[in-house]
Parts: structure tokens; C-alpha cells; sequence
């Protein structure tokens, strides 16, 4: 292959990237520096520039702990009367990995804490397995606020609740992120597929690359279905692990 036509490949995949990013109204950070340090932190520009439209106090916290004080009695939506408690997030404040599902269920409305019960049970065991402890990933929900009988979120939860999570990861600044079933992958990425479609790309959420596989309680609903999440698990783990080292 020739300079040219390795140019026009190269430019043929910037574009596909582009479009991608366009239907699915999700920023994709392309760096413009000539070099990367692999082990240096995330650049949260992207994210940064979509809260700077935020016009709002928490936007301004300088930790996870202040920000889950100034967000924890909010009641933007009907959830923060339905709740037990809002369930912030726990994990290592400099995770390089981030888990992400869409709600709390009842186990996590009750304690105050993602990933709970059986469920997360099932999480703790997967990490283990690709040799990662609960302590060093950090684990959140899109919404903050359990959404009744485990329906859905709807689009104005997400609408309210979206800029907590785009915080929370300004202030990691992790280097991947792992969305935890169908729902949660779709709703980061505003589309509608299916997680078998969602499984066969890796994306980008506001420059942070993105894995999607499925959620542990799903694993406990059809067993078969650990084996490729700890694929996807894999993959994300090696990948944490090219550009840290």
C-alpha cells in the first residue's frame, strides 16, 4: 500500500468515526496532540465544555465527596420522592476503570449503594476473575434515585440526572468506562439496539472509550451468558492495560 492510499484510509475511518459520532449525538474526543502519554490522566475537555453549559453549583465541586454532598437531596425529578436513598456511587476516587448501570434496584435503594445483593455479588466475582478487586474500579448508576419497580428511566430522569454521572467521570477521569447491560448502553449512547448489536463495537462517551456487556443480574437470570461478559470484561481489562503501561 502507498503513502496516498494509506492517507485516504486513515481519512476514510476519521469519517466513519465522524458520522458515527452524528447519529448518535455523542461527542468523540480526537486529540490534536502529535503524542500521547499513555500513563498520564484522562483529558476531560470534552465533558468539561458539556458541563460549562450546566449553570449549576455542583458543576464546581472539587472531589466526589463534595459533589455527592452538594447533589444527595436533589429533587429535580419525581424519583427523589420515591426514593430510599439516593445511591451516589462507591469505589476508588482514582479508578481508571468505571462501571455504569442505568438505576438502582431495591437492594440499592436500601443501602444507599450500587451493585448490591446478589447482583453484586456476581460483579465482585467477575472482577475478580479478571483480577481487579470492588475497591480499586469505581461503580454508579446513570440515575441516582431508584426508579419504581425497577421500570426503566425515563428520558427526562436521564436528562436530569446525566450531568451527575458527566461530573463524577470529570473528577475520575477514568480511562475506560464498562456500561453494565442493554439499557444502560443504550441510554449513554442515545440509540436503541440491541445488546448483541451493542457487544460488537467498542464507542466512545464524551472521549471516554466504552465497552458494553451485560448486566449481573441478567447473568443470574441465564448463567450462559458469564461466559462473554467475561469477554468483554477481558477486553476492557487489556485495554486499561496497553495504555497504562
Amino acid at each position: 500500500m502507498n503513502q496516498n492510499e494509506e492517507l485516504n484510509r486513515i481519512l476514510s475511518g476519521i469519517e466513519s468515526l465522524l458520522v458515527h459520532q452524528k447519529e448518535l449525538e455523542v461527542p468523540i474526543f480526537i486529540s490534536d496532540s502529535e503524542e500521547s502519554d499513555s500513563g498520564s490522566s484522562f483529558d476531560t475537555s470534552v465533558i468539561d465544555e458539556k458541563l460549562n453549559q450546566v449553570k449549576e453549583e455542583f458543576v464546581d465541586a472539587k472531589s466526589l465527596t463534595e459533589l455527592d454532598i452538594m447533589i444527595c437531596n436533589c429533587h429535580k425529578c419525581e424519583l427523589g420522592s420515591t426514593r430510599k436513598n439516593f445511591v451516589f456511587g462507591v469505589g476508588n476516587h482514582s479508578a481508571e476503570i468505571v462501571f455504569v448501570g442505568e438505576a438502582p434496584g431495591a437492594d440499592e435503594d436500601a443501602q444507599g449503594e450500587p451493585f448490591v445483593g446478589r447482583a453484586g455479588k456476581l460483579l465482585n466475582e467477575l472482577l475478580k476473575e479478571i483480577g481487579l478487586k470492588r475497591e480499586e474500579v469505581f461503580i454508579c448508576n446513570i440515575l441516582k434515585c431508584r426508579p419504581p419497580n425497577n421500570r426503566d428511566p425515563l428520558p427526562h430522569e436521564v436528562d436530569k440526572c446525566e450531568p451527575y454521572l458527566l461530573k463524577q467521570l470529570s473528577l475520575l477521569k477514568p480511562k475506560i468506562i464498562v456500561a453494565l447491560g442493554r439499557i444502560a448502553g443504550n441510554t449513554l449512547l442515545k440509540t436503541s439496539e440491541t445488546l448483541t448489536n451493542l457487544r460488537k463495537e467498542n464507542y466512545d462517551y464524551y472521549g471516554i472509550p466504552l465497552v458494553i456487556t451485560f448486566h449481573p443480574a441478567a447473568i443470574l437470570r441465564n448463567p450462559h451468558w458469564k461466559t462473554p461478559t467475561l469477554e468483554d470484561l477481558k477486553k476492557a481489562k487489556l485495554y486499561l492495560e496497553e495504555v497504562t503501561n
